[in-house]
């Protein structure tokens, strides 16, 4: 057995040791002392084998994405391949979600208590709702609000106001908007990896990213949606370091980077990764540092108009730590949880990626120099790409840390998570690690009944 390989497994046994810990530990803590809130940890879930609609399109999909992805996303066209990589991704992240059935999988998924679309009637004036908005986000304020509004800024729950207003009402329509949406989150990665690395490590990362088992939990969550948005922020700026979209890219990667940042809190740590995509590019930063200008400039353009709204993000991020520590996030235990999350981003991204991260860990120390994608001192693509996961990996870790996820990160973490995928580009033998990312993905979703 090849060395490489041997250390890959290694890594994959780690994984696995971290997810088997994950699991005993936390069932022995939830049945003596029930302070997880989670039927079965690390994961929102409860253990119920059964299949759907769904099922056979699932698999259908997973074989012939292992069985011919690698090949085809080496010889199609690029655009063709962005096409086909999104229109997967959404077969498969809609064909999970359908072993649930229509109504649970789809319909159903945001319509709970603790939704967006249960509050859609408190925002017939959207203005006087921006304005009171942190004032029901406390337990014991008036008419509180329901758990995933209280702990998201406005743009999050206005999103499916807006859809609401345009006709297109319920959880089915908001449902079907989270996976379309959500699925070209794998288009983003790859335009950025082609961008800030190359088209071969891309190419190789593609048939991953579209088959990637967080499609559990992307089908149908507003997170999928968020992670969209996020990644096309990212994709943007690294367009705009290369020179191929600078003035265009840069001021839509701000205008997508303030929205990230007013549909989810935690999603302010991708300014990581996109200093890491600034330090990558800062030859181009330095020869054109209007580019700085527009981004910073489009960032400032969603915090201004919330905040002439009525809306006080830093108040309700305030409100928001207090409430958190008032519900489950202040029972759960950190010292389980700091470290539980990480066996969680192991269902999400599945093995390979765990052998993926060792390999970018290998790649890192190899690397020689800090590695730029510009001008005349263009280092290695790997050491490119490397720089990049590392850098998802830090923000994710930095998320961990904070103690403001504890538990549900397989769902509130799909942003970073998708970041980590293409490690797996560095991998050899891509079908038989697709296929184990296909078994787990098929596993989670037919023996676990997964929720939010």
């Amino acid at each position: 057995m090849a060395r490489d390989l041997r250390r890959d497994l290694h890594a994959v046994g780690a994984a696995v040791l971290l997810v088997t810990a994950a699991v005993l530990i936390g069932h022995h803590i939830q049945h003596t002392r029930h302070t997880l809130r989670v039927d079965w940890p690390p994961l929102l879930g409860s253990w119920g084998p059964h299949g759907g609609p769904g099922s056979p399109v699932a698999v259908v999909v997973a074989v012939a994405t292992v069985g011919y992805g690698p090949a085809l996303a080496a010889r199609l066209p690029w655009r063709a391949l962005l096409v086909t990589a999104w229109g997967t991704a959404t077969a498969w992240i809609l064909s999970l979600a359908l072993i649930d059935g229509w109504q649970r999988g789809v319909a159903g998924r945001l319509t709970s208590r603790h939704e967006y679309l249960q509050v859609v009637g408190r925002f017939h004036d959207v203005p006087a709702a921006l304005r009171d908005f942190t004032h029901h986000i406390l337990l014991e304020s008036p008419d509180n609000w329901p758990a995933h509004v209280a702990g998201h800024p406005p743009a999050a729950t206005l999103t499916f106001v807006l859809l609401d207003r345009i006709g297109l009402r319920g959880g089915g329509w908001a449902g079907l908007w989270c996976v379309a949406v959500g699925a070209t989150a794998c288009v983003a990665v790859l335009v950025a990896v082609r961008a800030l690395a190359d088209e071969g490590l891309a190419r190789r990362a593609a048939p991953f990213l579209a088959l990637a088992p967080a499609a559990v939990w992307m089908g149908t969550s507003a997170d999928a949606y968020f992670a969209a948005v996020a990644a096309w922020s990212v994709a943007l700026l690294a367009l705009a370091v290369t020179g191929r979209r600078v003035r265009s890219g840069a001021l839509g990667s701000g205008l997508l980077l303030g929205l990230t940042c007013y549909l989810s809190y935690g999603l302010t740590l991708f300014a990581l990764i996109g200093a890491a995509v600034l330090l990558l590019g800062r030859g181009r930063v330095r020869e054109r540092p209007e580019l700085l200008v527009l981004v910073l400039a489009g960032a400032a353009v969603v915090p201004t108009a919330f905040t002439l709204a009525g809306f006080d993000w830093w108040e309700a991020y305030r409100l928001l730590v207090t409430r958190y520590r008032q519900g489950a996030g202040g029972i759960r235990p950190y010292g389980y949880w700091v470290w539980a999350n990480l066996a969680c981003t192991v269902l999400i991204t599945g093995l390979a990626t765990a052998a993926g991260l060792r390999r970018t860990g290998a790649t890192l120390r190899h690397h020689r120099g800090l590695p730029r994608c510009d001008g005349p001192h263009r280092s290695g693509a790997a050491g490119r790409l490397a720089l990049l996961v590392a850098a998802a990996l830090l923000a994710l870790l930095v998320a961990d840390l904070s103690g403001m996820s504890k538990a549900e990160t397989e769902r509130i973490w799909l942003p970073f998570a998708l970041w980590l995928l293409p490690s797996c580009a560095f991998l050899t033998h891509p079908r038989a690690w697709l296929a184990a990312q296909a078994v787990l993905a098929l596993l989670l979703n037919h023996l676990l009944l997964t929720g939010w």
